[in-house]
């Protein structure tokens, strides 16, 4: 790889961003607006979830398709260059991840994770209602 590409990928690369991102703003503006108020990034919790629930011992997960290797079609595309970097990468990720639900689920905490395709076809607000309600006693 050429010094120019190495620098212009490693600039390309320090600009994704790891939280704030556009699809973890759609989901904070829409649980604030169905009137739920969360913690951001909590570090004492595994993972950091992106939106915390305190209360209901309730985190939500954002993760970007690519990132996270979603089984949707952005999810799937992987990179023709250095495609088993990638791999690796992609693979521990997705072990990260299962390490940490499992270990919020071990304190007891529920989590969901929204997807970044998810957010393209709408339905949000009734997935984080049906997530951070309580759910109802049978009779």
């Amino acid at each position: 790889m050429r010094a120019e590409t190495q620098e212009a990928r490693s600039a390309v690369m320090r600009a994704v961003k790891s939280r704030d991102t556009k699809p973890e703003m759609i989901v904070r503006r829409a649980a604030h607006a169905l009137g739920y108020r969360f913690r951001l990034h909590r570090k004492d919790l595994p993972g950091s979830p992106d939106l915390v629930f305190p209360s209901r011992k309730k985190a939500i997960f954002v993760h970007g398709c690519f990132w996270h290797g979603h089984d949707c079609a952005r999810g799937a595309r992987m990179p023709k260059a250095n495609a088993e970097y990638w791999t690796a990468k992609i693979g521990r990720n997705i072990a990260r991840d299962a390490r940490v639900r499992s270990e919020l689920a071990s304190l007891g905490w529920e989590t969901l994770t929204i997807w970044e395709c998810e957010l393209k076809a709408g339905g949000i607000d009734a997935r984080l209602r049906e997530f951070l309600e309580p759910s109802q006693p049978l009779r």
